[in-house]
């Protein structure tokens, strides 16, 4: 059993170089911390990040030590506990980074792996979801892609084959890059995703090269304006059906395997509309579903996706996560669990993905922050096989 002493909270950096929330806990077995990562396009369906500011949380997770001194916690599901205490007092990102550190206390004293914590009858690994060439709010270039992310997805035997693969693209993707863009000054965005002022056709023919499935995080909502979807490269405006058909090309003539919030966070009848044409691809939910149960069950009774994106921190709470996960698996939609544009280097989203069955792990390429995660997968992996 696990019992927490006290609470504490100071604010950290992430990859932005911008301030986030770490929360250590003083338990009976030791002192355990955790931080959580900061997004920057974000679904406003979200839960807020902090309850006013991020100072305001950090002083009132102070206060709440006393309050978990009753409290002896085992397993996931006690979580709960937590969750009730301070509900309502602080934000999403301050309620997860508790929860991580109290599973990394509850997982020392059972002398168990994190994930094991939320399943043991595991064997099959998330695929490596790999952001390679970034556009939209992840990019300070004037001329720019409208599309936010553009997706290296391999599939071969093992997660480090897969990373050990998106590196290579992204190395020969540079390459490309400096003959083709002459603007390009191989800089790179938070997500260490490549900068151009290429648009997205040119990005997508390159990566079509390359014979791997790819993808597309189109973060539809960011250039939604005024019920008509505003592209700056080149400029002009498409309402949402000519939006339709303009994907539906991009998907036939890419051969694209995943497409990412289409359509604006509130058109779950368009996401509906693609996912009939297209049902073998992944559409994939992110602003649209928000790590919510609630909207999760209305995509699916409107059959809106076929993929999920969950971001712990999106909805501020592990139990909510595990609902979402477990109706996912329920009607069948691939999981995939991701990271922010603003990380840090903790590593819990790994066990987490693995923990509950995630079918993908979007995660970026390469960064110290990123590759965090990928090598605790691999090193999860490696585990399995001993």
């Amino acid at each position: 059993m696990v019992k927490v002493i006290g609470v504490d909270a100071k604010f950290v950096l992430d990859s932005r170089k911008e301030k986030t929330i770490s929360v250590s806990v003083k338990t009976n077995v030791g002192e355990f911390s955790a931080s959580a990562p900061s997004g920057k396009s974000t679904g406003k369906h979200e839960v807020k990040p902090y309850k006013k500011n991020l100072s305001g949380d950090i002083e009132t997770i102070k206060k709440f030590s006393e309050y978990f001194s009753e409290e002896s916690l085992d397993k996931f599901d006690d979580l709960k506990r937590v969750e009730d205490i301070v509900e309502g007092h602080v934000g999403g990102n301050t309620i997860i980074a508790l929860e991580y550190a109290i599973l990394k206390a509850m997982a020392h004293e059972q002398k168990k792996e994190i994930w094991q914590l939320i399943n043991t009858n595991l064997k099959k690994l998330p695929r490596l979801v790999g952001n390679c060439v970034g556009g939209g709010k992840h990019s300070e270039l004037v001329k720019k892609p409208d599309f936010q992310e553009f997706l290296l997805i391999p599939n071969l035997k093992s997660v480090k084959e897969n990373f050990e693969k998106n590196k290579t693209i992204k190395k020969e993707i540079e390459r490309i890059l400096e003959r083709t863009d002459k603007k390009f000054e191989k800089k790179k965005n938070e997500e260490n995703a490549w900068i151009t002022s290429l648009n997205e056709k040119e990005i997508l023919d390159i990566l079509s090269k390359f014979k791997i499935p790819i993808g597309l995080d189109v973060a539809a909502s960011s250039f939604f304006k005024r019920k008509k979807y505003d592209y700056k490269n080149p400029m002009l405006k498409r309402d949402s059906e000519e939006q339709f058909g303009y994907l539906c090309n991009l998907i036939k003539n890419f051969n694209l395997f995943y497409i990412e919030d289409p359509f604006g966070e509130e058109d779950f009848e368009s996401f509906a509309k693609l996912l009939k044409k297209f049902p073998e691809r992944l559409i994939v939910g992110d602003d649209l579903t928000v790590t919510s149960h609630k909207r999760l069950d209305k995509a699916i009774k409107m059959k809106s996706i076929s993929g999920i994106i969950v971001k712990p921190n999106q909805c501020g709470s592990l139990l909510e996560v595990k609902k979402v996960c477990e109706l996912a698996k329920e009607k069948k939609i691939k999981i995939i669990f991701s990271h922010r544009s603003g990380e840090t280097d903790e590593s819990i989203l790994a066990d987490l993905a693995f923990g509950f069955g995630a079918d993908f792990f979007k995660c970026g390429i390469d960064g110290r922050e990123r590759e965090s995660k990928i090598k605790r997968l691999i090193e999860i992996e490696k585990s399995l096989k001993m």
